[in-house]
């Protein structure tokens, strides 16, 4: 049996702070524009709760290359920001300084400094993650989008018929799985990469077959975009993105026993990040049981749109409340506060939650993984 130090997992819910890195390449002749969006960048942020602190810092060895470094008192703020309309509308003057960004965002796990010796608590808010995680090399991902309803047949067929890309970018990076779903007319694009998750997508969105997908389905999406225009492709999918936000496997089953399936729940306004935070927890007991179907469970949120994607041996309907994230009338009550119109009829027995878990699961549309993985 896997014990908890060799779980394969990933949370930004374990209260720890969180340091995150943003790598800049500029322009030539972009110094000065990029300082002042930074500026109003660095007012914006200073009031967001849970930020602690920021610094900008240029190479020493290459004036063009930039390093902007944040402090938060944990993820969940930090995410909420990020993932939020002010901060789209907030980074976008940036655009056109940057030649090339990276994102890295890191769990605090240890520190050291005399601010920090002298005293047995951190001079600094929030927490020091509790332990190491135990990593697989897989980043997961993935891109939500609605099209206009009565075109959700069409949409699906032309996101079903169309040849793999090629799945190795480079000697350190392959698209390892891709998954398609739709829920209603909602569209979810999960995506498994080993490597560098951005070299992953900028190739995918290269690649000839996805490129007529994309465009085949323009017609259909409820928000206009141009992939011929860099500031409207990079809008719709900075907006498309659905990060994960916790993922827990098992390890009690071989991947040849399992069958994927995601579930979509549609929290109250300003509800997302808690009913993530919900499932989550819920998720790691099912770990801890021998007998809980689930071999893994990965988490999405953006906003109050929360997908929860499944490994699951046997049939998903077989255990519903598990299946569902809840367990007892208390954690399903809780569930009814956080979903929008949930308050009244949430399944407090297996028939019910069966009922509730067929209205949940999105229509897997491909499933498709590299021939080597």
């Amino acid at each position: 049996m896997t014990t908890l130090s060799e779980r394969i997992s990933q949370s930004a819910f374990d209260g720890s702070r969180l340091r995150v890195i943003l790598l800049l390449d500029l322009h030539d002749g972009a110094q000065n524009q990029f300082l002042e969006a930074y500026e109003h960048m660095r007012n914006q942020v200073a009031s967001i709760p849970g930020h602690i602190s920021d610094q900008l810092c240029q190479s020493i060895e290459n004036p063009s290359q930039w390093l902007i470094t944040s402090e938060w008192e944990s993820a969940p703020p930090f995410l909420a920001w990020v993932n939020s309309e002010e901060h789209v509308a907030t980074v976008q003057p940036l655009h056109s300084c940057v030649r090339d960004t990276r994102s890295l965002r890191f769990s605090v796990l240890r520190e050291t400094g005399k601010a920090f010796e002298s005293t047995p608590e951190p001079a600094a808010k929030g927490n020091l993650q509790a332990a190491p995680r135990l990593g697989d090399g897989v980043v997961r991902h993935a891109l939500t989008f609605t099209v206009k309803p009565g075109t959700e047949e069409m949409v699906a067929k032309i996101l079903a018929d169309y040849d793999s890309p090629q799945s190795r970018v480079d000697e350190n990076t392959r698209l390892r799985r891709t998954s398609l779903f739709m829920h209603g007319n909602r569209v979810v694009r999960a995506v498994e990469v080993e490597g560098d998750l951005m070299a992953a997508l900028r190739h995918v969105s290269r690649q000839p077959e996805v490129r007529a997908v994309e465009e085949a389905i323009n017609p259909y999406l409820e928000q206009d975009r141009d992939l011929g225009d860099p500031d409207s492709a990079r809008m719709f999918f900075t907006r498309a993105a659905l990060p994960t936000v916790h993922h827990v496997t098992a390890g009690r089953h071989d991947s040849g026993d399992v069958q994927r399936h995601a579930l979509f729940y549609q929290a109250k306004e300003g509800c997302g990040m808690a009913l993530a935070r919900l499932l989550a927890g819920q998720d790691e007991e099912a770990a801890n049981e021998v007998s809980s179907p689930i071999e893994s469970s990965t988490i999405f949120q953006r906003d109050d749109i929360v997908v929860r994607l499944l490994e699951v041996s046997g049939p998903l309907g077989a255990q519903p409340t598990q299946a569902l994230g809840i367990g007892g009338h208390r954690k399903a009550a809780m569930l009814g506060r956080l979903l929008d119109g949930g308050a009244n009829g949430m399944p407090t027995n297996d028939q019910e939650a069966a009922r509730f878990l067929a209205q949940a699961e999105m229509n897997l549309i491909t499933d498709r993984r590299a021939a080597e993985s």
